[in-house]
């Protein structure tokens, strides 16, 4: 019996995401005093897999699986929990791990819990805490299934070596025509440096920047920082930004260590979107901005002038620390 996680990858590449997954199997494994099973879907290296507490990598080479396909996914990580008899079954929280979480979830009768925060508070009976209500609280969950699937919060456990030899094998399940019943027509990928979902810093402006004209001072500020650029709705409605760069609660959520505003007033659903960020700091030259009441720190002041002198004085730091 062991812990079963899958790894997301993109173009062959394990994501840090996934890594984090690794992380937070291993504690899992340890209170229940069993081991972690990786499964990967057509990735290249699996090589840091071990270094983040898994002992053994099931991997998975298909080419129908090229392209993400949540019943196909579903039906391979299903296979591979019976395979490992496994109880627990550890995903991610982003876009395509909810969307084939459900799946997974009737396939093993399973119980399912997103957006998790912490190592179970008790594995007998088996309850974890995770956000609820758009990341304004917290709740404490017990699963009562004999299998059980926990999708893990972005940033809620951090990437925590636990140095293990894993051993690979090549693991090829049984999928069907039904698998494949839904057709993925076209992937249209944003192509920033940095995405949103990987980042661990991001800066985002608003209607405070006037216009797509203005944001070369946000791209210097994040690229100082090595972080992704955001925006808000009204942003992207108005088409200064791409869609792929909207967050808030009907764009992509955000849960950085470290989320830049600048010039977005606070409006609930951007809030909602940005909630689960560890420091949210606000550049707004309105006091009275619903913003400042979320955030950790505020700058109350013309952001034409903070944030280039910001990106100044983060560069002579860098300069100074390199």
């Amino acid at each position: 019996m062991s812990i079963i996680v899958y790894t997301e990858s993109e173009e062959g590449k394990i994501k840090k995401i996934a890594l984090e997954a690794v992380a937070y199997a291993k504690g899992i494994a340890d209170q229940m005093g069993t081991s972690v099973t990786a499964v990967t879907v057509n990735s290249n290296d699996t090589s840091e897999l071990g270094k983040y507490g898994a002992s053994k990598v099931l991997q998975v080479s298909n080419d129908k699986l090229n392209k993400f396909n949540a019943e196909a996914y579903a039906d391979v990580l299903a296979q591979a929990a019976k395979n490992e008899d496994a109880k627990v079954v550890v995903l991610t929280s982003s876009a395509n791990s909810k969307f084939l979480a459900p799946a997974l979830a009737v396939n093993l009768d399973a119980g399912y819990v997103p957006n998790v925060v912490s190592l179970p508070e008790s594995t007998s009976p088996f309850k974890v805490k995770h956000n609820v209500f758009t990341n304004k609280a917290f709740a404490v969950t017990e699963i009562k299934t004999d299998r059980k699937i926990i999708g893990l919060g972005k940033n809620s456990y951090g990437l925590k070596e636990s140095e293990a030899a894993a051993s690979t094998e090549a693991f090829s399940p049984n999928l069907d025509a039904h698998d494949f019943d839904m057709e993925i027509v076209s992937v249209d990928k944003a192509t920033e440096k940095v995405t949103i979902a990987d980042a661990e810093v991001v800066v985002s402006g608003g209607r405070g920047l006037k216009g797509p004209e203005n944001w070369g001072m946000l791209e210097d500020l994040a690229k100082t920082l090595g972080a992704a650029t955001a925006c808000s709705k009204p942003v992207s409605d108005m088409g200064w930004r791409p869609h792929s760069e909207h967050v808030g609660q009907t764009g992509k959520p955000v849960a950085s260590n470290l989320y830049i505003a600048v010039g977005i007033s606070g409006a609930i659903q951007h809030l909602a979107g940005i909630n689960a960020s560890k420091v949210k700091v606000v550049i707004n030259n309105d006091p009275e901005a619903p913003f400042f009441k979320a955030a950790d720190y505020g700058m109350v002041g013309d952001a034409f002038e903070i944030v280039p002198k910001l990106t100044e004085k983060l560069k002579e730091f860098k300069a100074q620390n390199a």
